[in-house]
């Protein structure tokens, strides 16, 4: 895959850049366009060292998002390096930066990109941290719920302002896109479970044959009041299909 087809603008860049210029922030938006890509660029050698697959790389008005082409049971300590090293790129800049205008902008962006809102990336730290604790599939709902709300207050608080509006109306759209695919999402992790075989070092014991409960960075044993039974059994059933289920 070439770099081409790798690097993408949204076409909600080129509409910002254009109400920006018309409305005199055309330098704000290309200074914020320098930082958006400075603390991408730490997002991405830090997937680079861990081997992660990139699959595109999508620079928004408000940011940029760099997808992978990764399984969702990658290890959680490897999804939190490349999250932190965003900020990391970004904070070493602001070291190094003169100008207290940059600054400023860095700083601002730092603080909204750790809104715990999709696809921010105070989202998925806030998903990770619940992945720790919880469920896969309550941290995925919950992270989209505490998102949405976040946008909520966001709108009610702040007065009209024509940029943020149109970032907040497409961060919406991607949060709105997530709920959609939440099942989609749910079924690749336990898809995965089945197709793999991870080294988990931890298990966890489920009281119940219920896929909901399973997390990830652990093997499950589920336990039908009789039996103990492994995940693969268990996952077996759902997803072998040459199994007639008539």
């Amino acid at each position: 895959m070439t770099i081409k087809n790798i690097f993408k603008i949204h076409p909600f860049y080129f509409f910002t850049a254009f109400i920006c210029a018309i409305t005199g922030n055309f330098k704000g938006f290309l200074i914020f366009s320098k930082i958006t890509i400075i603390h991408e660029i730490g997002h991405i050698l830090a997937a680079i060292f861990l081997k992660w697959n990139i699959k595109k790389i999508i620079i928004l008005p408000f940011g940029a998002l760099t997808i992978f082409n990764e399984k969702i049971n990658k290890p959680l300590k490897e999804e939190l390096l490349i999250l932190i090293f965003g900020p990391i790129f970004q904070l070493i800049f602001n070291s190094f930066t003169s100008s207290e205008i940059t600054l400023n902008y860095s700083v601002s962006l730092l603080l909204f990109n750790l809104l715990p809102i999709w696809p921010l990336d105070g989202s998925k730290f806030l998903n990770i941290i619940l992945n720790k604790l919880i469920s896969f599939k309550k941290s995925h709902l919950i992270t989209l719920y505490i998102s949405f709300v976040f946008i909520i207050f966001i709108v009610i608080k702040t007065n009209f302002n024509l940029i943020l509006i149109l970032i907040l109306m497409l961060i919406l759209t991607k949060e709105i896109e997530e709920y959609k695919n939440h099942k989609n999402t749910f079924n690749k992790f336990l898809l995965e479970r089945y197709l793999y075989n991870f080294k988990f070092k931890k298990i966890k014991i489920i009281k119940s044959l219920n896929t909901n409960k399973m997390k990830r960075d652990y093997k499950h044993i589920f336990y039908d009041g009789e039996n103990y039974l492994t995940e693969r059994k268990i996952l077996k059933k759902k997803f072998d299909f040459t199994r007639k289920t008539w």
